[in-house]
C-alpha cells in the first residue's frame, strides 16, 4: 500500500449496496497528507450517508466527524449492529455523534 492509501471496507448492508452496483465493498483509496473526515470519504464511495452508523478506523469506532489519514484502516458500518454489540462497540455513542438530528 502507498504511503498516501488507505484500506476500506465496508460492512451489512453497505457491502451489499456496493455489491448490487457491481462495486467492490472492499477498496484502496488515495487520501491527502492532512486527511479528509469519513464523511467526506464515504461521499466518495457514494454510500448512503444516513445509513451509516460509524466508521472503524484503525480498530476504534468513530463518528463520520472522524479524519482519515494516510495509512488509516477503515471500514463502514451501518445501522443494525444487534443491541449488547452496538453498545459494547462503541457504535452507539458514534451514531449519535454522526448524526446531528439525534443530538
Amino acid at each position: 500500500m502507498s504511503a498516501d492509501n488507505v484500506n476500506v471496507r465496508m460492512f451489512g448492508m453497505l457491502q451489499a449496496f456496493r455489491k448490487e452496483r457491481g462495486l467492490p465493498s472492499v477498496v484502496t483509496m488515495q487520501v491527502p497528507a492532512e486527511g479528509i473526515t469519513a464523511r467526506e470519504l464515504a461521499v466518495e464511495l457514494g454510500l448512503p450517508l444516513d445509513q451509516i452508523e460509524g466508521v472503524f478506523c484503525n480498530h476504534t469506532v468513530y463518528g463520520l466527524d472522524r479524519t482519515i489519514r494516510p495509512e488509516d484502516e477503515v471500514a463502514f458500518v451501518p445501522y443494525g449492529t444487534p443491541g449488547p454489540h452496538r453498545y459494547f462497540l462503541g457504535l452507539y455513542k458514534a451514531g449519535k455523534s454522526s448524526n446531528p438530528e439525534t443530538e
